[in-house]
């Protein structure tokens, strides 16, 4: 009975992350619908993946395929370790030709690799979950994929826009150690920002008039706030609309709320705020436009 308790307990770590609990919720777009909880750290993660995805101009199935593969492969963790040489996210093998381990260790360009190999899939948007991610993958467990694609859903809609307030957190900030020495603050957003979607989430909406676009100004001493521009998807294959793309990156930013001490979060008539009550989305007193995000940070 004691090594039941200690296996299962071992099972809880390494699902969550190790963490007090989860402290993230995503829920469906439909009253009534299904809720998945997770962690900071997956938060980031899924965000992460979900920006590759969509920055590549894939659509809301493969972000899907990718987050359900990630969910078995490490539970949403960037892990250190694996079966053999499997790393990180999607457990690759610099061995297989999938990179340097330090390449690997990094989310965005593993998610990237794994899109990589993803679309050259015939079919994979018609293919079940299950047949995409194993001709991706090659696992020795190729049904295991399935179990994970309701919450891979529920994540895919939230992380792409779809579904709009629909991914909170409680915004807790990490104690000790890496969360201690992580960059914080309107540099640090950046910096993240660029990292997932590139530097077109920092330009200004004057291109779309035909001006030059300018990267958002840089933070003076008591700025606290950052400004991001949303536009709609444009040009052949464009697939998301203005809300959608804001939505992606408002969730964007709760997601990684914990990780960059945001405290507040503003799009679309509705703001989420750290540590208030369920961490819900609330109307604003203002009407709030679609044309931008505002994230503010903690001092």
């Amino acid at each position: 009975m004691v090594l039941c308790a200690v296996a299962g307990y071992l099972v809880v770590q390494y699902v969550t992350g190790g963490t007090d609990g989860p402290t993230c919720r995503v829920v469906s777009g439909r009253a009534g619908g299904p809720s998945y909880e997770f962690t900071p750290e997956q938060a980031v993660n899924a965000a992460t993946i979900t920006a590759v995805g969509t920055g590549r101009g894939l659509p809301e199935r493969a972000v899907t395929i990718a987050l359900a593969t990630a969910l078995q492969e490490s539970g949403l963790r960037n892990i250190s370790h694996g079966d053999r040489d499997s790393l990180g996210l999607f457990q690759q093998r610099p061995s297989q030709g999938w990179g340097t381990p330090e390449e690997i260790l990094d989310p965005t360009y593993a998610a990237g690799e794994f899109y990589k190999h993803l679309v050259k899939v015939r079919g994979y948007q018609d293919l079940p979950l299950t047949v995409a991610a194993q001709r991706v993958q090659r696992s020795g467990y190729p049904e295991a994929y399935a179990k994970h694609e309701p919450d891979a859903r529920l994540l895919a809609a939230a992380l792409t826009g779809v579904s709009a307030a629909t991914l909170t957190c409680d915004g807790r900030q990490e104690s000790g150690g890496a969360a201690q020495a992580a960059a914080t603050g309107p540099d640090a957003v950046r910096s993240a920002l660029v990292r997932d979607f590139g530097r077109d989430a920092l330009e200004t909406a004057a291109a779309e008039v035909g001006g030059k676009a300018e990267p958002s100004p840089a933070p003076t001493a008591d700025a606290r706030t950052v400004t991001l521009p949303v536009r709609a998807d444009t040009g052949p294959g464009a697939r998301r609309g203005l809300t959608e793309r804001g939505w992606q990156l408002a969730h964007w930013a709760v997601a990684n709320a914990s990780a960059l001490r945001i405290e507040r979060v503003t799009y679309a008539g509705r703001q989420w705020t750290a540590g208030s009550t369920a961490s819900e989305w609330r109307a604003t007193d203002g009407k709030g436009g679609t044309d931008a995000v505002r994230i503010l940070t903690a001092r």
